[in-house]
């Protein structure tokens, strides 16, 4: 058990360094390449931060995995929502930029609510399907590019994120190559051990997905976040978490739906309904409206909210291991 135990710790450890790298050449590249800020700040950075997610349930539906693939995702909105964010809101709650939310808010009620719908009406997702979130994280990527450039003082917080010191260019290929190489192994190793922790421990699949993995694939906005607020830009850490909420839908999903259709895992039940249809589910729902509800309509945040969903978070994983 401890063998797993450290490799699975291991696997943490390389998703966010490897995502660091990885990071760190790409934006290199992009400014050798003379591409604009806020073109590298919505597109390289903020998929940067969410590869650990697209690289453990591709590697998760490649294993025909489903519980990870699914819980991993779901659960990462929750983290990022109701641990990451709650974080921020909770130390420095303050006002927010209605303007920089409405996108990235809108995109994503929508694209949870065909993920829900699904999951609610056959518990089964396709690969046209997957597909199809695929082509709106394309779209959501023109539309997220295109408003930027109408509006660039909104991009100036991601501008300031994609900044990165000078390199060589042979040293921004390695890191490029190597960051995803390590993200990959990473990803193998967080899977694979991920698995044999939840059968040693007696619990689905997806609980580990939930918890545990969708912990450790969401640290790099976990770091983020923390940084953000020293540096005193909690507006850009609530931003990238909603981003990457976003993309856990539509990237994440739908990278492992189109690699791998699958079912929504069934081993727990209430009430003889599929547990996560109605704990998972509703629980991104909750949380993901206590925080963009208020910021969107009073364009502030209270420090009772984040301390909410903190106690919203404890509890789901308490959950998770105890029902």
């Amino acid at each position: 058990m401890l063998v797993p135990i450290l490799l699975f710790l291991l696997g943490f450890v390389l998703l966010i360094k490897g995502g660091d790298w990885f990071v760190d050449g790409a934006v290199g590249i992009a400014h050798r390449f003379h591409l604009p800020e806020l073109l590298i700040g919505a597109t390289v950075v903020s998929i940067g931060t969410t590869l650990p997610e697209v690289m453990v349930s591709s590697q998760a539906a490649l294993q025909g995995n489903a519980g990870i693939s699914y819980g991993n995702a779901i659960g990462s909105v929750i983290c990022n929502t109701s641990l990451i964010a709650a974080i921020t809101i909770a130390a420095s709650p303050g006002k927010t930029n209605r303007k920089n939310l409405t996108l990235p808010a809108a995109f994503f009620a929508g694209a949870a609510l065909i993920y829900s719908v699904i999951a609610w009406t056959s518990g089964r997702f396709e690969r046209w399907q997957g597909i199809c979130f695929l082509i709106a994280f394309v779209v959501y990527m023109v539309i997220s590019t295109l408003h930027m450039k109408k509006h660039p003082e909104l991009a100036e917080e991601e501008e300031e994120e994609a900044t990165a010191k000078d390199m060589p260019f042979w040293k921004e290929l390695v890191l490029l190559i190597v960051g995803a190489a390590v993200i990959a192994i990473g990803a193998n190793l967080l899977v694979n051990n991920g698995t044999l922790i939840a059968e040693a421990l007696g619990v689905p699949d997806a609980v580990i997905g939930l918890t545990m993995i969708a912990l450790g694939t969401s640290l790099p906005e976990l770091v983020t976040a923390i940084t953000s607020l020293i540096k005193g830009h909690g507006a850009l850490s609530l931003g990238n978490v909603i981003g990457a909420n976003l993309f856990n839908i539509i990237l994440v999903s739908g990278m492992a739906i189109t690699i791998s259709p699958f079912a929504i895992p069934a081993e727990r039940t209430i009430a003889g309904i599929n547990s996560s249809l109605v704990i998972d589910l509703p629980v991104m729902w909750i949380v993901m409206g206590l925080l963009c509800i208020p910021a969107l309509i009073k364009e502030k945040l209270s420090r009772w909210q984040g301390i909410l969903l903190l106690c919203i978070y404890v509890a789901f994983t308490v959950f998770q291991f105890v029902y």
